[in-house]
């Protein structure tokens, strides 16, 4: 009988140990779970060269502070000090960005906000006509009217009521103007399609995004004195992960920079950043911590001042449904002065935040 040969030992051995190696490493595959996403907005900093000549134009901003447990914190913002009793007028550049992410084998998805929407508008239209540009909805807070106007005006109205009530004309708003839409194709280092809250959705690194704003803001011709948002359609920016929001930082000269805003509208209800609740987040922190006079933030003693950041986590990512237009809106709520330390007299009603959050106080979800 001819028996059948066997492999040498040493051969056998290695074959044994490749094939353990083989499974080994494929239950760690399978047993890895998938980064999760975690829904936030992001602060970066700011890009300044004293080599760049600050240009003529600057933002308009004042000066304000306020004393908590014996320290004084001051704090610059945009707009005229409401004790002026003026308005002031920011041109506000909505710039439409088109992402367009390519796979290995040559597929493009487009992420355009050109695109139009189930009420016939495109995401750039929706956007200029919500709550945020659009100044006909009333704000009657625990039943003090603080104005019918722009949503992020109201919001300062309230935040320094204690001024205000007795200073009515004081008023912050947005004139917007829609610029050119400009594309951009990351490479897959740097851009990629995921699913993170159940639909297709791009995922931009932030580093890279963020370096093409200089490019950007110059090509436009844009100016301190204004305020550009670039818009984005269903993208996240990533960081170590996915998913941010919006973003606001400066840029340019040290002596006068230019601010701006990056903020994404998702079109699925109920997702993080869905319609104009990210741009909500970023234009509100814009006008109390611009990153211009003061660039590295406004210090309070729960951090930099954010007024968003202390109310993403709430329910619905912090959003407030209002009507306009026939469109349900989500706007985020955002945190009052007296949150970071300043009397209860300078707010409202001495609230806390402009939907009158009840479980905050002072810090007490940081900043």
């Amino acid at each position: 009988m001819t028996g059948r040969s066997c492999p040498p030992r040493p051969l056998l051995f290695l074959f044994c140990l490749l094939t353990c190696l083989g499974l080994i490493g494929r239950a760690l595959t399978q047993d890895a779970p998938a980064q999760q996403p975690v829904a936030k907005y992001a602060i970066m900093p700011p890009h300044l060269h004293p080599a760049v000549a600050p240009p003529p134009a600057s933002l308009q901003s004042w000066n304000g502070s306020f004393t908590y447990q014996g320290k004084t914190y001051s704090y610059n913002m945009v707009g005229a000090a409401p004790a002026t009793n003026t308005s002031v007028t920011i041109t506000t550049y909505i710039i439409p960005v088109k992402i367009t992410i390519t796979k290995s084998n040559g597929t493009k998805t487009v992420f355009d906000p050109s695109h139009v929407l189930s009420n016939g508008n495109t995401v750039t239209t929706n956007t200029v006509q919500s709550p945020l540009f659009d100044s006909t909805t009333n704000y009657t807070l625990g039943g003090t009217n603080v104005g019918t106007t722009q949503y992020i005006d109201a919001y300062q109205r309230a935040n320094f009521w204690g001024t205000v009530s007795s200073h009515p004309n004081s008023h912050l708003l947005l004139s917007p103007v829609v610029l050119a839409e400009q594309s951009l194709s990351p490479s897959r280092t740097f851009g990629k399609t995921g699913s993170p809250f159940g639909f297709t959705a791009a995922e931009v690194d932030i580093n890279w995004f963020d370096s093409q704003i200089p490019t950007l803001i110059s090509r436009l011709g844009i100016q301190p004195n204004a305020f550009p948002i670039f818009l984005l359609y269903n993208t996240y920016l990533t960081q170590g992960g996915c998913c941010i929001g919006g973003y606001h930082s400066s840029e340019g000269s040290v002596s006068n920079p230019q601010s701006y805003a990056e903020a994404t509208y998702v079109d699925h209800v109920g997702a993080f950043s869905q319609d104009v609740s990210a741009l909500s987040h970023e234009i509100g922190e814009w006008a109390d911590d611009p990153l211009t006079v003061n660039f590295n933030g406004n210090n309070t003693p729960c951090g930099i001042l954010e007024n968003g950041d202390p109310l993403e986590g709430e329910a619905n990512f912090g959003g407030f449904h209002y009507v306009l237009h026939n469109f349900t809106y989500n706007l985020q709520d955002l945190v009052f002065l007296p949150y970071f330390g300043a009397p209860a007299s300078t707010s409202v009603h001495g609230w806390m935040s402009f939907q009158d959050n009840t479980s905050l106080s002072v810090c007490s979800n940081g900043s």
